[in-house]
């Protein structure tokens, strides 16, 4: 009794920064951890501990943003600031969320295949169905719930770690130690893997949510709608929630790459396709136990992660268009908003009857991300530091370093990238 006390304790303080750490995990963040390790051993491993403080700090501002403003970003951008800067941030966010969408949607419908042997096109077309009923017919609290729960799949690839034998001496090497190399290649690898950490998706997710869990709370009536009473503690609970699910996002990113590091990278493996492709590879290497926990994980992560961006591409239009929007809202309340998010994600369906292979599309968005991502934390950046916006609730300096730092890698690595595949 004791102990779901505490399980329940523990689930009530996870919030919108948890769940945007573990959607951050998604199929295609998947494919991309597991290509790391795969292609380039263990020598990217440093690239969870490095990128850590920076997802902490840029979605912190994200969701001081909501907390404060009672808007999204889309909301607070277009209120504030020109509309051309506007339409790219959401022409981008629905470009590549659509894009993720579909590939997630094919990660989860083949992996169930795997496990299930019942075909791809009949299982694709349940998982959409399944994800959108939930995400318009369930209350908030309720999905709220939902997603809490579907993080603890991750859990998956902590245990996959440990079933296979690892070399932790050169994994320690590996994590303190950064190695780099200008390979375009190596490039490609790093801004891949910065666009899928640090992803416009949830720095609109999270702001968002921050302002639903204010409307649960009944402290504001809707998004955009109201003033918000903020306290000093309001603000600490919600640091602590993104510190926290940063933290579990980037441990499972590390221990994905290391399974895939110590099996398919360490057999002669060069290049994974699909999320599924890396469960399936597993099997002969670490056991039908490992096999099973990956593609399990994946499923679990694709049906926390497609509400996730189908939702932030739905809230950011939304607002964009002075539609009512927001999951608290019941479908007669908020057609379009529930109108949009359906589009998504059945074009994101389509996109798996295409040529083109899930992966390669699943690669290059995270690419098209961490290109994309830098002017994007610079509006960040600009709004957090607004007084007129946040008020007494600006940036410290340890934000507004880490902020400026992470634009600039990004941008360089990005730059480097570019140069490197012209050159």
């Amino acid at each position: 009794m004791k102990k779901q006390l505490k399980f329940s304790k523990i689930l009530k303080t996870i919030g919108p920064g948890f769940i945007s750490g573990a959607s951050d995990d998604d199929p295609s963040g998947i494919a991309t951890y597991s290509q790391t390790g795969t292609q380039f051993g263990y020598r990217q491993l440093w690239t969870a501990l490095f990128s850590y403080p920076f997802m902490v700090a840029v979605q912190e501002m994200c969701g001081r943003i909501g907390l404060v403003t009672g808007n999204g970003l889309a909301g607070v951008i277009k209120n504030n600031y020109s509309k051309k800067i506007l339409y790219f941030a959401v022409t981008l966010l629905l470009i590549a969320n659509t894009i993720n969408i579909g590939a997630d949607l094919g990660a989860m419908a083949s992996s169930a295949e795997l496990l299930l042997g019942i075909p791809f096109a009949i299982l694709l077309i349940f998982m959409t169905l399944l994800t959108l009923l939930l995400e318009i017919f369930i209350s908030y609290r309720t999905y709220a719930k939902f997603l809490k729960y579907l993080t603890l799949s991750l859990l998956a690839y902590v245990v996959v770690v440990f079933i296979v034998k690892q070399d932790w001496k050169t994994v320690a090497v590996s994590t303190f130690l950064p190695s780099f190399s200008w390979d375009e290649n190596y490039l490609l690898n790093i801004v891949a893997i910065l666009g899928t950490t640090i992803s416009p998706y949830i720095f609109f997710w999270q702001a968002d949510e921050e302002v639903e869990e204010e409307i649960a709370h009944h402290k504001i009536k809707a998004i955009g709608i109201g003033s918000p009473k903020i306290k000093d503690g309001d603000i600490k609970a919600m640091r602590l929630d993104t510190i926290v699910g940063m933290l579990f996002s980037n441990l499972v990113m590390y221990f994905i790459i290391i399974t895939s590091a110590s099996t398919l990278g360490a057999n002669g493996a060069i290049h994974i396709e699909t999320a599924d492709q890396a469960a399936q590879a597993l099997r002969p290497l670490a056991g039908d136990f490992a096999y099973l926990l990956f593609a399990l994980g994946i499923i679990g992560t694709g049906l926390l992660a497609v509400p996730v961006l189908a939702g932030s591409a739905s809230y950011a239009l939304s607002e964009t268009l002075n539609w009512k929007a927001g999951l608290s809202k019941k479908f007669r309340d908020a057609r379009g908003f529930y109108g949009i998010i359906t589009v998504a994600t059945l074009v994101g369906l389509l996109v798996n009857f295409t040529p083109i292979k899930p992966f390669q599309m699943l690669y290059y968005t995270a690419v098209l991300n961490g290109i994309c991502a830098p002017p994007l934390i610079i509006i960040i950046l600009l709004i957090a530091n607004n007084k007129k916006i946040m008020g007494k609730y600006i940036n410290n300096r340890i934000s507004n370093t880490l902020g400026i730092m992470i634009a600039i890698i990004m941008s360089v690595a990005a730059i480097g990238l570019i140069y490197s595949m012209i050159f």
